[in-house]
């Protein structure tokens, strides 16, 4: 299935089992609201529908895997009600990957910032390949990583989340990604991360649904309240947003 965005898309397909699941758009694969609902769509329905035993979450292209929120949609932003609105698209993205009854396998290209730092800390095992390096720049533009924190605190540790939260500027590569568990598998080349990849999606593919139900349930345990939780922290970036220094920080950052 193929859902078309203004200037971007989300779509699904499967095959023998496995479900992927690829999102494009044309600002390095930022992340518009309505992508974010499409993708959380997607993901809710592949999770719920009974032939596919694992789910596979790429973004389209070589360069850049995901720039994180639009910044054109955080520039058009103009009062609290409408930050929350769209912070939370990302609030219920994650909460949907962290419910999904199926292991959720994520392919990271290329650079992660923001956002997409987030979808690699709440996929279930995330494979990368050199040049995917990571920053979490939110500081910098006058927000803060707060819906995302929780997926990467509890993925990478207080130690290294604060580290990367508070030195917003700074890229971190993609071994130093790897050594602090975001990534489960680094490869030097996009060949040998699509070859883990499909090794191990085809494995899961005819893996016990329920075992892997229930294994999922137990590496998620103590995340239940998250549903509250991130739709607080979205409330507290869609206020941030709309400050003068914040809308200055973001052009500034348009501009680059």
């Amino acid at each position: 299935m193929l859902r078309e965005i203004k200037e971007g898309y989300v779509k699904a397909e499967r095959h023998n089992g496995i479900m992927t699941v690829e999102f494009h758009h044309p600002q390095s694969n930022s992340l518009p609201g309505r992508l974010l609902e499409a993708l959380t769509h997607e993901i809710h329905s592949a999770g719920h529908d009974h032939d596919t035993r694992v789910i596979v979450l790429r973004s389209a292209g070589e360069r850049a895997f995901c720039a994180g929120a639009s910044f054109d949609e955080l520039l058009a932003i103009e009062t609290a009600e409408q930050g929350l609105q769209f912070f939370s698209g990302f609030a219920h993205l994650i909460n949907e990957m962290r419910k999904c009854p199926k292991f959720i396998l994520l392919r990271v290209q290329g650079r992660c910032v923001g956002g997409g730092v987030g979808l690699a800390a709440a996929a279930d095992y995330t494979i990368a390949a050199e040049g995917a390096d990571v920053k979490l720049s939110e500081l910098a533009i006058g927000i803060g990583p707060f819906v995302v924190g929780p997926a990467v605190e509890r993925k990478i540790g207080l130690a290294s989340f604060s580290s990367l939260s508070i030195d917003s500027t700074m890229w971190r590569d993609a071994e130093w990604a790897r050594r602090r568990g975001l990534y489960a598998e680094l490869h030097g080349h996009v060949t040998g991360m699509d070859e883990s990849i499909d090794r191990l999606a085809n494995q899961l593919a005819h893996s016990s649904p329920e075992a892997m139900a229930l294994l999922k349930q137990t590496l998620w345990k103590g995340t239940e309240h998250w549903d509250q939780l991130l739709l607080e922290r979205a409330a507290m970036s869609g206020r941030l947003v709309l400050s003068p220094a914040a809308k200055s920080a973001i052009q500034k950052f348009k501009k680059k």
